[in-house]
């Protein structure tokens, strides 16, 4: 099967993974969706006995197809590797009666190692395939993590240029430490003077801008995006989805076909997302529980059909997920939808120009496969708080939102299933927060002896990406209003 993709707005021809890969974004705003969902090529009884690399070879071949198996071998080989310093790649961690799905063991502690450790290799065996001669400028927003591993994806690769915009004042003192020591000839990281939705729009309408496109093409540059839109992020992640029913399998956690839960932190919908291609490919999921904070514009929107993101922006101890518009959203809009590209760009429309929009009762139905809630950063503190006394398992902000969600869903609803929770940040890149939940005694600690400290309570390692950062020279200050990304960006590249 050759697999292509079209875009949720409808316009244009579809195009090849490769071509998906490099564009990011559809021409015409869209986002880019398969044309069909690929089902599971291999039994859940084989599934079970497979490594990381091996699952991440047999489902991303399903939906990548103009990659040769030597292509996407190598691509994966490159990325999943003793950069992550366990070997499964992604362990399963069982506290009380859930099952913790460590995302953060990679080389920037957070789940979007899981897919920014393969994009560039996708991204540079795409370019090839199509006979691209302009540089790639790798153009991304992030509300924390993934500015830092788009960067230590992209750094020094060559014929591609990263340049990260971050909500100063918005990410965490190891996040921005993360980014702003960032070696590598090709990078540039500005701190904007506003909030990550700002920073996200900022990036869309760049790359949306026709005229700044024939400016970078007569300067030899082209923009493709490390962000969530990009299917060569979202792709990846399916695969952990995939390679966690497996272990439980493995484990004789759960019996063949059974269906389990999962509960994802969601700023974006990227993640939680790649869990429900998971589910349309065949793998028994029953509910996908959308986890948010204080912002908590997607947990309104399962339970009015209203999307609205007109309200205040709270800062919150969970910074990934500050987030009001959530991109990848319009994927599964344009799905229940049936499918239908005018309604999809109407909606998006209604959202640009008056920050909200109401779905049908049709298409509110047809998001009968999640359930929602949200956790203040209060309750977040207190699952910190509690699972530690109960267990000494210390988890960061973002999975505590998760935990806390899941904590109600069950108590609520009476679903017993098994469940998953995706555990996406190390607890040593929120130490503060962290800390301060187990005990506020520590919040008056220095950012080094927090680090200490956490270890010490713990009992885990400290990861080689914070040790590396803690003494690291600052290597970016700039910073731009949010209407001066544009001149920013020309100015990086030279353009004139």
């Amino acid at each position: 099967m050759n697999l292509r993709y079209k875009s949720t707005r409808g316009t244009g021809e579809p195009v090849t993974a490769s071509q998906a890969v490099l564009k990011g974004l559809a021409e015409d705003g869209g986002l880019y969706v398969p044309t069909e969902i690929p089902k599971l090529p291999v039994s859940l009884d084989v599934l079970k006995d497979m490594s990381y690399q091996e699952t991440a070879f047999v489902i991303m071949k399903e939906f990548l197809t103009d990659y040769t198996e030597e292509e996407l071998k190598d691509c994966i080989a490159k990325a999943y590797d003793s950069r992550f310093d366990t070997e499964v790649i992604a362990p399963l961690a069982k506290v009380e009666d859930a099952y913790y799905l460590e995302l953060f063991h990679g080389p920037t502690i957070a789940f979007k190692d899981m897919a920014l450790s393969i994009l560039p290799h996708l991204m540079t065996v795409a370019a090839r395939k199509n006979q691209v001669k302009n540089k790639i400028v790798i153009l991304t927003a992030t509300s924390g993590d993934t500015g830092k591993a788009a960067l230590a994806g992209f750094a020094d690769v060559e014929g591609t240029r990263i340049i990260v915009f971050y909500p100063k004042g918005g990410v965490s003192e190891i996040q921005r430490l993360q980014m702003v020591t960032q070696k590598g000839d090709n990078t540039s990281v500005v701190a904007i003077h506003g909030n990550f939705d700002q920073a996200q729009s900022g990036v869309k309408a760049l790359f949306e801008d026709k005229e700044l496109a024939a400016e970078l093409e007569q300067s030899g540059w082209q923009f493709s995006s490390a962000n969530s839109i990009n299917i060569g992020r979202l792709v990846p992640q399916i695969v952990y989805y995939v390679y966690a029913y497996g272990k439980l399998l493995q484990n004789e956690e759960i019996t063949e076909g059974e269906e389990i839960n999962v509960t994802v932190p969601t700023g974006n919908f990227g993640n939680i997302l790649a869990a429900f291609y998971a589910k349309q490919m065949g793998l028994p999921i029953a509910k996908l529980i959308c986890a948010s904070n204080e912002n908590k514009v997607l947990y309104d929107f399962f339970q009015s059909g209203v999307y609205d993101k007109n309200r205040d922006f709270v800062l919150t101890a969970s910074p990934s997920m500050d987030i009001l518009i959530s991109s990848n959203l319009e994927r599964l809009i344009y799905r229940i939808s049936g499918e239908d590209a005018r309604k999809d760009s109407d909606l998006m429309g209604e959202l640009r120009t008056k920050g909200t929009y109401a779905i049908t009762g049709e298409m509110k139905a047809n998001l009968s496969d999640f359930a929602a809630g949200y956790a203040t950063g209060e309750q977040a503190g207190e699952t910190i708080r509690s699972i530690y006394g109960n267990t000494g398992y210390v988890m960061d902000t973002h999975t505590a939102v998760a935990a806390s969600v899941y904590r109600d869903y069950r108590r609520d609803s009476g679903d017993t299933r098994k469940t998953v929770i995706v555990s996406t940040a190390s607890p040593y890149k929120f130490a503060r927060s962290v800390l301060t939940a187990i005990d506020p005694a520590y919040g008056g600690l220095e950012e080094e002896a927090l680090i200490e400290k956490l270890h010490e309570v713990s009992g885990t390692e400290i990861p080689r990406a914070v040790k590396d950062v803690l003494h690291a020279e600052i290597l970016h200050k700039r910073e731009c209003p949010p209407d001066g990304m544009k001149e920013t960006v020309k100015e990086i590249l030279g353009v004139k």
